[in-house]
């Protein structure tokens, strides 16, 4: 399996493995779902600036959205973190260079860490 299909299977992981926390309160893994949605931000502009074609990173968005059953504002706040990562590198890319692939390795590495953690930490 590839890496960047393990880390896609963690992404499901993690997502379907969180408790659904309270409205009112937020829960203690919410913090590391937000990052993760912005690391798929990140990397779907990355990994497409540097020759992957296709939403393969927002589909990954949407799926973590749709096991989350969020209200509308916190489906809000993972549509804002994703979009925060994908414009974070608008104005430094435009191109693909070896210190964009680099910041790919490193946000997949991130990913990776994020969906394990919240894994091993929240799951059923």
């Amino acid at each position: 399996m590839t890496r960047a299909a393990l880390f896609l299977a963690a992404c499901l992981a993690a997502s379907t493995a969180a408790v659904q926390p309270a409205p009112a309160a937020e829960s203690p893994f919410e913090p590391g779902l937000m990052r993760l949605a912005e690391v798929l931000g990140s990397l779907h502009r990355l990994r497409n600036l540097c020759g992957e074609k296709g939403d393969q990173w927002r589909t990954e968005m949407e799926k973590l959205i749709d096991s989350e059953n969020p209200d509308p504002e916190r489906r809000a706040r993972f549509i804002a973190s994703f979009n925060r990562g994908y414009r974070s590198f608008g104005g430094t890319y435009t191109q693909c260079t070896p210190s964009a692939t680099a910041a790919i390795s490193r946000y997949m590495k991130e990913g990776e860490r994020l969906t394990r953690d919240i894994a091993s930490r929240y799951g059923n």
